[in-house]
């Protein structure tokens, strides 16, 4: 639509308002009311004058315009309609809209004005921008659909010819598909208009069967004409137009047996009066699309390749199924390799590569069609069969006659697309022949033969280029090219020569054209036999005389195939001198062997091999043997087949070298083959199938000289060496306490197999059945190992070994080819008569060493061990001190008793730390016997003998005595002290003083430490106090040394000072064996005491 110029414009200080509304918001107010009172003046104006002219066109070749009227006109108000042109053309009309033909371009004043108000005038300004292109609303001429594509046909009229001039269309066509209406596919269409009336044609391809749902199509066109400049708008849609499908009573799946691109997505509904319970593809369930009614679909993306017997897809009705099938495939591929070839020039055979396998079989699956473009020939292809490992195809046609240039082009085409692959040949050029047939042989002569076959083709125009393969026994295969003349009756023959007589060939044959494409393939073999001629030379000839002398045999070999020229049926054998000629009878084949009985002269003899067709020419060697200086046997070793023999160049060898060779193990005259030589040569390799590893041999060297031979060299020799089969047999000789003497005999040659290098003997000791000899690699440090590098070394002594001791011998022969086999036997040497007299001495004499210094040792401190193992013990019966009466309180004048007297110590120190008992420094011994009753005062003091006794003083250190006491340790230092008093036999002052302290023997005494010693003292029952007493209480004792006769026990506080000694001993008395007393820490003597002189006290 276009703007229309309203005929009173709007102020320029309106527009310098809006521009000052952001100053203040005062001057935005003012300019709003003034703004909205122009436009009611204004709209006052129109109502009462004609307004808003618009105008349209459809053709651009007439405008459509209209206006609406005023407030105040009636329906049948009269208009003037006036152009302010060149014509200035008015237009009276009862209704507001007008067309008028195009107007040129640029401004044209458009003034409409009532009739019957002269006032009520409008006027406008009407330009071609203004005008706007609305073309006319298409119509479909036709809707039409395939269902079996699923493909909507729509066709319709573009009315061209009302624009007069071209224009570019766009149609834009939709399509909506269900009762619903839903918008499926939106699709723009570009034509041309031509100035006339053309009829479109567009087709749509719909996912959706076309039988699943109503499809609706509409269209509208947008006409882009370049000249025009007003505005251009889009059409009207046409009216709509359906295409449906009538159901049956029977649901149906769509589409049916569909083929498809492999990867593509396609959707497959069910039509149906009942209601569709799932749906699936294969093995897949997939989800349903619901469309009108029951109708459903289900969509399937990506799809994969098909069996050959496609894909099922199945839809489960409540009381049915219904189905399809769907075949995915590939379209064909390219043709590859196309080649187009002639076996015979009569028909073309093309072949070619498929390519990619279509997945598609059956009416499915490629057809091809060649079509030849000179000639316009075409032939489809029929399918033939070919190998397992072929997938070509072939395609036949016949030659054009005369033409020799093709244009082939194979088509391929399956329902999902073609390919095409072109090819231009001169089939002249390209003849793979068939195979010859009928090869036939015919002779000549002995050398040549005429080879016959048929090829069959049409080659009269070209020749042909064939290969003749040659074969015969234990030779080079030879390969002939001959170039023959093309024949049409396709016979062939040609001579073949340079063969050897009376000789087995294998002939064949394959052909080609001139210009080579291919070979054909080779013809049967046929196999013949030439025919015989004159042997070509005599049989190689030697000769040996016999070993007594007399007699002369004669060897020759057999003739080769090439040199017998035929079967050879007999030999003649002669001998000729200066003064005679001898010939034997004729001797047979197989036969290679004569004897003549000749002298010593000098003969030459003569051989001559014999076939059906002649005599060979006579092979001739000498009788005479010239003598030869003594010639050393050397040995050598072959390589690989053969055994390398060297010599020297010698001038005077005039005729040639003759090598022969034996088995070594073979009597005189030994003789397997020989082999001559030129006689300018220095070397030669013999070879033999004959020759064996392991097997010696013996090689003589003869030189020809003078019509004569002479012996050069003698050679022994393996081809290869091996292991000993056998060990040598070997034997004791003799034995003695310290050796063994071995002897061995010789490994006989055929068990040798090689040339002898040395003996390996072991030897260990060990029984039989329990040593294991593992041989010298073993390492092990008792197995001895002598290698005897002296082969005619044939005894060993082992010296050294041990007597009366059982050893392993083993003994092994070895060559250059490895170890042979061991032989082992069990020896014990002989008993060692003075090795025992050794034994027995030896232990004799240092048992008497032994003694004679332990006497010596026992006699210097003789003293020194009866003190200290058999110390003096008083004895009590005979001491007449302790010879007490019934009652000690009963004295007697004869009593004698053993009084120790107070003896006071210069100086007695106990050092003591944190201990819980007193200090001592000054004491008195005072003895634990109980006193004596008031009574025994009575006793006879002169009959009472006291004899004193003053204890040795030890330092001893007092260890805490329980753990529950204060800790802290006692020191008591006890200084021997020589006594101050000698003891006197006074008994008469002695009474005096001490009148009741004589009673019985008196002890060593304790020194009272704390009050427990003398509540122990007091618990004695005075019966104790009669007869023998013992020093101390022996529950004190400690069995210390005599040097540390220190005693304390842990669970009391009594400190026993030394122990019970006797007067002239320090050592122990023999104390009571209680199993519960405490055992002594330290032995009653220390062996250092043994080596000192101690002097007794």
């Amino acid at each position: 639509m276009m703007d229309i110029y309203l005929p009173l414009k709007r102020p320029s200080w309106l527009v310098d308002n809006k521009r000052m509304r952001t100053t203040s918001d005062f001057q935005w107010l003012l300019s709003t009311f003034v703004l909205l009172y122009l436009m009611n003046h204004v709209n006052s104006q129109r109502k009462e004058t004609p307004y808003d002219l618009k105008c349209t066109t459809n053709n651009l070749q007439k405008w459509d315009c209209s206006w609406k009227a005023p407030s105040g006109a009636s329906r049948g108000t009269l208009y003037e309609f006036c152009i302010d042109d060149r014509s200035h053309s008015c237009y009276h009309l009862a209704r507001t809209n007008i067309e008028i033909p195009a107007l040129s371009p640029g401004d044209h004043e458009i003034t409409i004005s009532l009739q019957d108000a002269g006032s009520s005038t409008s006027k406008f300004i009407l330009n071609e921008k203004n005008i706007s292109l609305i073309p006319d609303t298409p119509e479909i001429l036709n809707l039409s659909a395939d269902f079996s594509t699923s493909t909507l046909h729509v066709k319709w009229n573009d009315k061209g010819s009302v624009f007069p001039r071209h224009s570019n269309v766009i149609w834009e066509i939709k399509i909506l598909w269900k009762k619903s209406m839903e918008l499926v596919k939106l699709v723009t269409h570009n034509t041309t208009l031509n100035g006339k009336d053309t009829v479109h044609h567009w087709s749509w391809v719909s996912d959706l069967p076309l039988e699943c749902a109503i499809h609706y199509v509409g269209i509208r066109c947008y006409v882009d004409n370049l000249l025009f400049s007003g505005h251009k708008e889009w059409s009207d849609w046409s009216p709509l137009k359906n295409i449906s499908w009538t159901p049956d009573s029977q649901p149906k799946v769509f589409p049916q047996d569909k083929v498809i691109l492999v990867g593509s997505n396609i959707t497959f509904c069910c039509v149906s009066q009942e209601k569709v319970l799932s749906a699936q593809i294969g093995s897949t369930y997939c989800p349903l699309i619901h469309l009108d009614g029951e109708n459903v679909a289900i969509k399937v993306h990506n799809i994969s390749v098909s069996e050959n017997s496609g894909t099922n897809v199945v839809f489960m009705i409540e009381d049915n199924v219904c189905g399809t099938v769907v075949f995915a495939g590939y379209p064909p591929d390219t043709p590859k390799k196309l080649n187009c070839e002639t076996h015979d020039l009569k028909e073309i055979i093309c072949s070619w590569d498929p390519g990619r396998s279509t997945g598609l079989v059956g009416p499915r699956n490629t057809s091809y069609k060649l079509f030849e473009g000179f000639s316009g020939k075409y032939v489809r292809f029929k399918k033939v069969d070919v190998s397992a490992n072929e997938s070509y195809h072939q395609l036949l046609l016949q030659m054009v006659p005369n033409q020799e240039i093709y244009n082939f082009t194979l088509y391929a085409r399956n329902p999902l697309g073609r390919s095409e692959s072109t090819i231009l040949v001169n089939i002249t050029e390209k003849v793979y022949p068939y195979t010859p047939t009928s090869l036939k042989v015919k002779d000549i002569n002995s050398t040549a033969v005429i080879l016959s076959w048929h090829l069959p083709g049409s080659f009269g125009k070209i020749n042909l280029l064939c290969q003749i393969e040659i074969n015969k026994i234990n030779s080079v295969q030879e390969s002939r090219n001959v170039t023959i003349k093309g024949v049409e009756n396709s016979s062939y023959r040609i001579a073949v020569g340079k063969l050897n007589p009376y000789t087995v060939y294998t002939f064949r044959i394959c052909c080609s054209t001139e210009t080579f494409w291919k070979w054909s393939k080779w013809s049967n073999k046929k196999q013949h036999l030439t025919t015989e001629a004159i042997p070509s030379n005599g049989p190689d000839t030697w000769r040996e005389w016999s070993s007594d002398g007399k007699n002369l045999i004669i060897y020759w070999k057999p003739l080769p195939i090439s040199e017998a020229n035929g079967k050879i049926l007999s030999y003649n054998v002669s001998c000729s001198s200066d003064e005679e000629t001898q010939s034997l009878s004729e001797i047979l084949d197989p036969q290679h062997k004569a004897e003549i009985q000749l002298n010593k002269n000098d003969y030459i003899i003569s051989v001559v091999a014999k076939n059906s067709v002649g005599a060979s020419p006579p092979s001739k060697i000498a009788s005479m043997e010239i003598p030869h200086d003594d010639v050393k046997t050397e040995q050598a070793v072959g390589m690989g087949k053969g055994i390398l023999l060297t010599w020297h160049h010698n001038p005077n060898m005039t005729c040639d070298y003759v090598i022969k060779w034996c088995n070594s193990s073979r009597s005189e005259p030994c003789l397997m083959d020989w082999r001559k030589v030129p006689s300018n040569s220095t070397e030669a390799l013999i070879e033999s199938d004959q020759f064996r590893p392991g097997v010696r041999y013996k090689f003589f060297l003869y030189g020809c000289r003078n019509q004569g031979y002479q012996l050069l060299r003698s050679i022994i020799g393996y081809i290869k060496e091996l292991a000993p089969t056998v060990a040598p047999n070997f034997t004791v000789e003799d034995t003695s306490a310290d050796s063994i003497l071995v002897k061995w005999e010789d490994i006989p040659v055929e068990e040798l197999r090689g040339f002898l290098r040395g003996y390996l003997f072991y030897f260990e000791k060990g029984e039989r059945d329990t040593s294991k000899m593992r041989g010298l690699e073993s390492g092990r440090s008792d197995i001895k190992v002598k290698n005897i590098t002296d082969i005619s070394q044939k005894t060993l002594r082992i010296a050294d070994l041990q007597g009366k001791t059982s050893y392993h011998l083993v003994l092994q022969a070895y060559t250059d080819g490895g170890l042979g086999p061991e032989k082992s036997m069990f020896v014990v040497t002989k008993e060692n008569s003075v090795g025992l007299i050794i034994a027995i001495l030896i232990p004799v004499a240092v048992a008497v060493i032994v003694g004679v210094v332990t006497s010596i040792l026992c006699y210097r401190k003789r003293e020194w061990i009866k003190e200290t193992f058999y110390p003096d013990i008083p004895n009590p019966e005979n001491c007449k001190a302790l010879q007490f009466q019934k009652s000690v309180c009963e004295g007697s004048g004869a009593l004698k008793t053993l009084e120790m007297n107070p003896c006071t110590p210069n100086n007695v120190e106990v050092l003591e730390t944190r201990s819980t008992f007193p200090k001592i420094e000054d004491t008195e011994i005072i003895s634990p016997v109980a006193e004596c009753p008031e009574d025994s005062s009575d006793a006879e003091p002169e009959n009472h003998v006291v004899v004193s006794y003053c204890p040795p003083i030890i330092e001893e250190e007092i260890p805490n005595p329980g753990g529950d006491e204060a800790g802290g340790t006692s020191q008591v230092i006890y200084i021997d002290v020589q006594s101050m008093y000698q003891p006197q036999a006074r008994p008469e002052e002695e009474q005096e003083k001490d009148p009741v302290g004589g009673a019985g023997y008196k002890p060593q005494m304790h020194l009272p430490i704390n009050s427990t010693v003398e509540d122990i003292a007091a618990e004695g029952d005075l019966d104790k106090t009669a007869g023998y007493r013992p020093q101390a209480n022996v529950n004190t004792w400690h069995l210390v040394s005599p040097d540390s006769p220190r005693s304390t026990d842990s669970n009391s506080e009594i400190v026993s000072f030394g122990s019970p000694c006797s007067i002239n001993s320090r050592q122990f008395l023999i104390p009571p064996k209680d199993e519960d007393s405490p055992q002594s820490s330290g032995g009653g003597w220390s062996f250092t005491n043994f080596f000192q002189n101690k002097p007794n006290d």
